[in-house]
């Protein structure tokens, strides 16, 4: 798998034609580095819609998940983290807390979440699913870019996606 280039590198090609969450997210997951289209879920301290939308194909996209930056349960463990792997999910960002955080190191998916917890989240199942969200300041619409890495997150319209997955040029954005 190639990776794809840095949020830095990307930062410098693009400047504010990206989005910069802000610095609140550490990395959960095997994979450090990622990148893919954005699909969306807004939720609070039910984790029903993450579960649902990582039982489908992932197609290398990111779920983005706003969860009000809740620090009273975790929304992604390693069971629903494992089926994101057979998905094909490239990553998930959990604006809140995530549990079993060594067996997530051990997943070949990109996580990136506030915190862990060991409480469980429960499901009722609500939350609603590709629709604008928030997190780390940052407006995301179903479909943007997302380029993560040690470095952090960035968001972008999705007509830079084969640029930040480091693939040719796209727009004439490219030779700044």
């Amino acid at each position: 798998m190639m990776l794809p280039p840095t949020s830095a590198d990307m930062y410098d090609r693009f400047g504010d034609d990206l989005r910069v969450c802000a610095p609140l997210f550490r990395d959960f997951g095997g994979r450090t580095a990622f990148a893919g289209a954005a699909v969306t879920v807004k939720c609070f301290e039910d984790n029903s819609r993450i579960k649902e939308a990582l039982d489908e194909p992932g197609h290398g996209r990111v779920l983005v998940a706003d969860c009000g930056s809740s620090l009273r349960c975790a929304m992604l463990g390693d069971m629903i983290a494992e089926r994101a792997v057979e998905q094909g999910w490239a990553g998930v960002i959990i604006d809140g807390c995530v549990r079993d955080v060594l067996r997530l190191a051990e997943l070949d998916l990109g996580i990136k979440a506030i915190a862990p917890t060991p409480r469980k989240s429960t499901r009722r199942g609500e939350g609603q699913r590709d629709i604008p969200v928030q997190i780390g300041g940052v407006p995301i619409h179903p479909g943007d870019a997302v380029l993560c890495d040690r470095d952090g997150i960035l968001i972008a319209s999705p007509t830079l996606l084969p640029a930040l997955l480091g693939q040719a040029p796209t727009s004439d954005l490219a030779g700044r």
